[in-house]
């Protein structure tokens, strides 16, 4: 549905306090990750946006519409990282990790041959793109599977649905971890992991 009269896109409150995620994450990364980049992706969508047709858009339509067209490029790439960081939000939280919910678990199990080889094609995909980007769990039809992107690319644009995310893009954890990004995608993964929010996303 357009949202009435191009109302601008709007940052989304992050889903708790700054500080709830340390040690692993710490409060200062979360103020410049938070309040500085992905803001910094929203102000600056919005002003692109002014006097365009993807004004009157959804923000997943202003990036299926505005993807691969070179004209567009800025369009595409501040509105999907300001979608992909929202995303990412809400793939941590306080005293994550453990173990996933039964349903999902079932699943990663008949996918992966368990939830630790999971994690590992997490870690893996995380680990291994070049340069700045994501690693994802996606569902794929009514397969799981693991993929990465880079830059500001999203699941999105290849009809896959996004489950959860990890950014790996320095800002994520350069304050905390300096160059040490396995580190990094390790702690996420056993400390911070949303696997409730991964459930609520499959079909």
């Amino acid at each position: 549905m357009a949202r009435a009269e191009a109302t601008p896109i709007t940052l989304p409150a992050l889903p708790y306090a700054d500080n709830a995620l340390e040690p692993v994450i710490s409060a200062n990364t979360i103020g410049f990750h938070y309040g500085k980049h992905h803001k910094g992706y929203v102000d600056n969508l919005n002003k692109l946006l002014a006097g365009t047709p993807f004004a009157e858009m959804p923000l997943d339509k202003i990036i299926t519409e505005s993807v691969g067209k070179e004209e567009n490029t800025a369009i595409f790439n501040n509105a999907a990282q300001t979608w992909n960081h929202t995303f990412y939000w809400n793939s941590l939280k306080a005293n994550g990790g453990g173990e996933p919910p039964a349903s999902l678990k079932a699943k990663l199990d008949e996918f992966f041959g368990s939830v630790d080889a999971a994690k590992a094609e997490l870690q893996k995909a995380a680990t291994s793109q070049f340069g700045s980007g994501w690693a994802w769990l996606v569902q794929d039809g009514d397969n799981l599977k693991v993929v990465k992107t880079g830059n500001a690319n999203t699941p999105l644009t290849d009809g896959l649905k996004p489950l959860l995310t990890i950014d790996v893009w320095e800002h994520a954890y350069y304050l905390d971890y300096q160059n040490k990004r396995a580190d990094y995608v390790t702690a996420v993964l056993d400390k911070l992991i949303n696997w409730d929010f991964a459930l609520q996303n499959m079909g």
